[in-house]
């Protein structure tokens, strides 16, 4: 039976850096539902489930924040609309519910985790959680569909570029400091297509996107502002992609850069996948296999864990950071249903 976990969870607004509402019914909801909960010292909610010393570990890992904008509420349809409800409490609260409703077997623990800061740069709450568990399995939350599992997460880069100028008379033939910014941009763009020639997959290609471009004046200096996230691929690590920008830069300008993340691609054999393929098809579905543009905290965890990991979780990420986000309570419900089989069925393994 669904809990009221995910409704109330939606409900307590949670855009990062405000999480703490959020994080304090989720640890008292565990608490209430057989959990050792407790906030860490980070503020992440933690619940664990099984047996305390167990030598086998398998790691929830879902983040509590949300993009901002709040939603208001409510089921319409058999669907939860509410920030959130897609990216991603729906797979937090899946999370919670199957591991509370699960018989977790002898030598196994299950860690719940609703880390902090996932939707900014910081992905505060999966570093603290990296440095805290060594799992066997884990699992990150994040919208799948409830009978697909992601396997892979590019990698990215925020390159932040300023360059500035003294004013010049429009009717002057040099280019104006809007123009030179356009410049550098159409430069990422054409090394982007080089770079991706004759490469067919999205996951494997660099992605360019110019989050914001502004110009200002002082009347004496014309400056030009823009921001660029770089979407990568494994095959190019971040520092790789900052050498092979620098030269495209104006030689004095400042190029700085944030949020840099290594793409993470896991494999499809081994226990955890088999687990959940068995697990799905136990439900009724038909499973399948999504490597994704974006990032998450398993590009954060990946860099340490060397366990299997995938990303998994009921709900559309088409809908992610929208004003219509919702997510269909059935598909929430054969999540639940998909993650208990899982728990419950865990290998024997050392």
């Amino acid at each position: 039976m669904r809990s009221d976990l995910l409704v109330e969870l939606v409900r307590h607004y949670s855009p990062s850096m405000q999480e703490r509402s959020a994080v304090e019914y989720l640890v008292g909801w565990m608490a209430a539902h057989g959990f050792h909960a407790y906030l860490d010292e980070i503020g992440n909610a933690v619940g664990l489930r099984g047996e305390m010393d167990a030598p086998n570990t398998l790691v929830l890992l879902g983040h509590i924040d949300t993009y901002p904008g709040e939603i208001a509420v409510r089921i319409e349809n058999d669907c939860l609309f509410g920030r959130g409800s897609v990216d991603a409490k729906g797979s937090l609260a899946a999370f919670g519910d199957a591991a509370a409703q699960a018989v977790i077997p002898n030598g196994w623990r299950v860690v719940v985790i609703g880390a902090l800061e996932e939707e900014i740069a910081t992905s505060k709450g999966a570093y603290y959680a990296r440095d805290c568990f060594s799992p066997t399995m884990c699992i990150i939350g994040e919208p799948s569909g409830a009978e697909r599992i992601t396997l892979g997460y590019k990698g990215r880069l925020v390159l932040d570029y300023t360059l500035t100028r003294p004013v010049a008379h429009t009717a002057h033939p040099t280019p104006s400091i809007a123009e030179l910014g356009a410049a550098f941009w159409q430069k990422i763009v054409d090394w982007a297509d080089g770079f991706n020639r004759d490469i067919p997959s999205q996951f494997d290609r660099v992605l360019p996107h110019l989050r914001s471009i502004n110009t200002s004046t002082d009347h004496f200096s014309d400056t030009v502002k823009l921001s660029i996230s770089l979407r990568l691929p494994p095959a190019l690590p971040p520092k790789a992609a900052l050498a092979a920008v620098q030269p495209l830069a104006e030689p004095d300008a400042l190029l700085t850069t944030t949020g840099p993340e290594y793409a993470y691609r896991g494999d499809r054999h081994n226990a955890l996948v088999r687990g959940m393929l068995a697990a799905i098809r136990a439900n009724g579905g038909q499973p399948g296999f999504v490597l994704k543009t974006g990032t998450c905290d398993m590009n954060v965890v990946g860099q340490r864990w060397t366990c299997p990991i995938i990303a998994y979780g009921p709900g559309d990420s088409n809908l992610d950071h929208t004003p219509n986000e919702h997510l269909p309570l059935e598909e929430y419900d054969k999540a639940v249903a998909v993650l208990q089989t899982l728990i419950e069925n865990l290998p024997s393994v050392q």
